[in-house]
């Protein structure tokens, strides 16, 4: 136990958000030495197909969480964005930490106070679904187009010329130390962000209960509570991680607050819904806010999605 060895992503964000979860380790534990164990995934080698065109799930976790298994690793670290909502089988999200920035942010070459500033027709790179349905419910005439790269990369296609703007999670511009480089942050509440979405989560071995024991002492139970209520609209819409669906829930006092949206791939046909619950009920909050969208039109626009 004096010796672990966490698996993450190589990138520079998935190596910064590993070690974020080091320090917070070493502050309960400190003559703990861990290892870094970088793997690539299939999302990292591929870096041509838009993310909206795949049709699996597990596309930047599966590699990582197959060394995880393979006992290559003693716990791993993932934005838990890009985890699939079942968990894999001998594995568990031990804690779930970190989320000072939930939103989604625009960077720009020429600075904008808002999205009304943005030229028209102008090209907005992105590599969501749910921000590019979104950016289009805002405004009609800009163009989503499809960017893939880690997050300096995007920056520099920016600065290139190749779009006029990008939308990218707040979360991984700062602990990239990129800050001052975003136009804008959107309004979690208004542009509603991906479920999980600023959360980094551990993941340990079920059959391992030193290491599950060590994990869970860094577990924030607010926000997991807040996290998997999040994922539980896309459990219950049955809509995989890529349709245009976002939501965002957020505790105050003994309540929680979620709001939820999903749209067609144009951002015309948008459903969204508000609720306040007691946060004892988070479950059945998001179950219900989830159903009333379905009830409101979405089935209607996932049966159209899946034949896409």
């Amino acid at each position: 136990m004096n010796v672990l060895t966490v698996a993450t992503r190589g990138g520079d964000l998935a190596v910064a958000q590993t070690q974020i979860i080091i320090s917070v380790l070493k502050k309960t534990h400190p003559d703990i030495q861990i290892k870094v164990r970088k793997i690539t995934t299939k999302g990292d080698r591929d870096k041509r197909t838009a993310l909206w065109d795949l049709k699996s799930s597990g596309f930047f976790t599966s590699q990582v969480e197959d060394a995880l298994i393979a006992g290559e690793a003693d716990f791993a670290v993932h934005s838990f964005k890009d985890l699939p909502t079942r968990d894999r089988e001998g594995l568990a999200i031990t804690a779930v930490c970190d989320r000072t920035f939930p939103e989604d942010c625009l960077i720009t070459n020429a600075a904008v106070d808002s999205i009304k500033q943005i030229p028209q027709s102008a090209k907005i790179g992105t590599s969501s679904l749910r921000r590019a349905a979104q950016i289009k419910h805002l405004r009609a005439d800009l163009v989503p187009v499809p960017i893939r790269g880690n997050v300096p990369t995007r920056i520099k296609l920016l600065q290139q010329g190749k779009f006029d703007a990008v939308i990218l999670a707040r979360a991984g511009i700062e602990r990239l130390g990129l800050g001052k480089k975003i136009s804008l942050c959107f309004d979690p509440q208004q542009f509603i962000p991906a479920p999980a979405q600023g959360t980094l989560a551990v993941q340990t071995k079920t059959n391992d209960p030193a290491v599950t024991k060590l994990i869970a002492a860094i577990d924030d139970k607010n926000l997991r509570a807040i996290t998997f209520a999040e994922r539980q609209v896309l459990v219950t819409m049955q809509c995989g991680c890529h349709a245009p669906v976002g939501a965002f829930a957020k505790i105050i006092g003994n309540d929680m607050g979620i709001c939820a949206f999903i749209s067609d791939v144009g951002g015309k046909n948008f459903i969204s819904r508000r609720i306040t619950g007691p946060a004892a009920d988070a479950g059945k909050l998001a179950e219900k806010i989830a159903n009333d969208i379905l009830d409101a039109g979405g089935r209607e626009i996932l049966e159209k999605l899946e034949k896409q």
